[in-house]
């Protein structure tokens, strides 16, 4: 054996022992071992350790660009080259988010928030939950009912949340009486399901209202009982709760422990106040440069607003538009670069959707075809991927609070207010129907360490 093949075999050997330590299934290795030849070839001549970071990412988005490899084998794709990396102790494995390409690998369900309108007037996918199981057999029993109540929600342009809350509450009545229809059903057999969802389950009072609108909808709006009174029932309690909030330090703190694009929407949510969605739903003309601003449309009630942009954020943001902008025109050269679009405007202009304007700012790193319209699409990255990173990020900035996305933006509400901001203009600002939504922060600032002296303090 000559000392090339010495050197060779003595690297496939140590790529093995990094796979073993990685707890990769032995009927696994050899597909990691056949990622691994691929890139090796892709990157030929040079070697593992004359590669950048851009190399690798430009490997893993043409690897995206297949529709045909699963999410799990995407995975494997990015672990095995990862380790790969390892193996040869490459500069670049420090520098790639690995957990982005990860999180890429799941795209959106035909069920999501963002997609699911796209299918006509059926709602399909529901999970059942609870004690009540086989709501798919239910929904298929009672068809006709429940598109009629999907036509009247639209009808009337309730966001798509709404949609499946209120058609999974229907359901779930439906099943808590045995599979009778609601034509069948009163106010009654509406207290008993109610009163059941208190007293048996002990949901949350946000949880019953929501179920007590949705029937109250099915029997006003669908079965027009306009009469029908839910008043005699067990009511849940709601309890009064405060927004965790993080304090200016925390906050840079924890933003300092992201990276990338994590980084870079974890700074949006905090600095313009927006929700989850509305970060990962931002396209590309809703960021206003000239003007500062963020057109955050559709929102929460169907309302558009209008939010800062923040100026520490306008080079990042412009250098990361110049990639995504690269990425959409390769999806283009291949005859890929669409984007989804609401209904209406989808069919007024059916080529609009591979536009740069209506493209995502944090698109997917991955190319992806649902399964039943057949199109294929880069959808925005999935929320669970921020929602991890910020959680992980809490941890290592060592902050002892619970995080999440939306603490971003109570932090955002409540800074605002301690800057010396009226209440209106942060109501409008988070897009508050209701002044008494936004007051929650000034209770936030006048309460505990900062409104109230401790007594303990006085002592000395």
């Amino acid at each position: 054996m000559s000392t090339r093949e010495a050197q060779i075999a003595r690297f496939w050997s140590n790529y093995l022992s990094e796979l073993e330590k990685a707890r990769v299934r032995q009927d696994c290795r050899r597909w990691y071992v056949v990622r691994a030849e691929r890139f090796l070839e892709w990157i030929q001549p040079r070697r593992l350790a004359q590669l950048t970071a851009d190399d690798v990412s430009k490997y893993l988005s043409e690897v995206g660009r297949d529709t045909s490899l699963e999410g799990w084998q995407f995975v494997q794709v990015v672990d095995a080259i990862r380790i790969l990396g390892v193996t040869a102790s490459a500069p670049w494995v420090e520098r790639l988010d690995w957990g982005y390409w990860q999180d890429s690998a799941r795209t959106l369900a035909p069920e999501h928030p963002t997609v699911a309108r796209d299918y006509g007037p059926e709602v399909d996918g529901l999970e059942p939950q609870g004690p009540m199981t086989n709501l798919s057999a239910v929904r298929e029993a009672h068809r006709e009912l429940a598109d009629r109540m999907v036509t009247e929600i639209r009808r009337r342009g309730y966001a798509i949340r709404t949609e499946q809350n209120y058609l999974d509450w229907v359901l779930r009545f439906i099943a808590f009486h045995g599979g009778r229809s609601p034509t069948e059903l009163g106010e009654a057999d509406v207290g008993r399901f109610l009163d059941w969802l208190a007293v048996k389950r002990r949901v949350a009072a946000s949880t019953q209202n929501q179920a007590l609108n949705a029937l109250l909808f099915l029997f006003r709006e669908v079965l027009k009982r306009d009469q029908v009174k839910f008043g005699d029932f067990a009511r849940a309690k709601r309890p009064k709760r405060l927004p965790t909030v993080l304090t200016k330090g925390e906050v840079a703190r924890l933003l300092e422990a992201l990276e990338g694009e994590y980084r870079l929407m974890a700074s949006l949510a905090y600095g313009a106040g927006l929700r989850l969605m509305e970060v990962l739903r931002l396209r590309v003309q809703d960021l206003d440069f000239g003007h500062k601003q963020i057109e955050v449309r559709n929102a929460k009630g169907g309302r558009d607003r209008l939010v800062p942009l923040p100026e520490l954020l306008i080079p990042q943001l412009l250098v990361h538009l110049e990639a995504v902008q690269a990425q959409h025109q390769e999806d283009l050269a291949i005859g890929c670069g669409a984007v989804y679009l609401p209904d209406a405007l989808a069919r007024q202009r059916p080529n609009a959707n591979r536009e740069w304007i209506w493209q995502y700012v944090f698109p997917s790193a991955r190319l992806s075809v649902d399964p039943r319209s057949g199109k294929t699409r880069r959808q925005h990255v999935h929320e669970t991927g921020l929602q991890k990173k910020i959680k992980l990020a809490a941890e290592a900035a060592g902050i002892s609070k619970r995080v999440g996305v939306h603490t971003m933006r109570h932090s955002f509400a409540t800074h605002l207010l301690e800057d010396g901001y009226d209440i209106r203009t942060v109501q409008e600002l988070l897009g508050h129907a209701d002044v008494s939504t936004t007051m929650i922060y000034t209770h936030v600032l006048n309460r505990g360490g900062q409104g109230v002296r401790s007594p303990l303090d006085r002592l000395g």
